[in-house]
């Protein structure tokens, strides 16, 4: 899937700082699923085939705000 074809939720709020897609951000897909990009976290060992990532409080709040929630 392309980052194209993905709703962007967040990094649209704090004066285009994150306009070139570098920063945490939480996209929601065609099928209603989100994707999540952030820091790369150690924080434990998943599961093979999942990854974990570390975004602030801040970057939830805006993709709630976007949703209407």
């Amino acid at each position: 899937m392309a980052r194209e074809e993905l709703t962007r939720l967040t990094g649209n709020t704090n004066g285009g700082n994150c306009g070139q897609g570098d920063c945490p951000n939480v996209y929601r897909t065609a099928s209603g699923s989100f994707v999540v990009q952030g820091d790369v976290s150690t924080a434990f060992t998943p599961p093979a085939g999942e990854g974990l990532v570390e975004i602030s409080e801040e970057v939830l709040r805006e993709a709630v705000r976007a949703l209407g929630w």
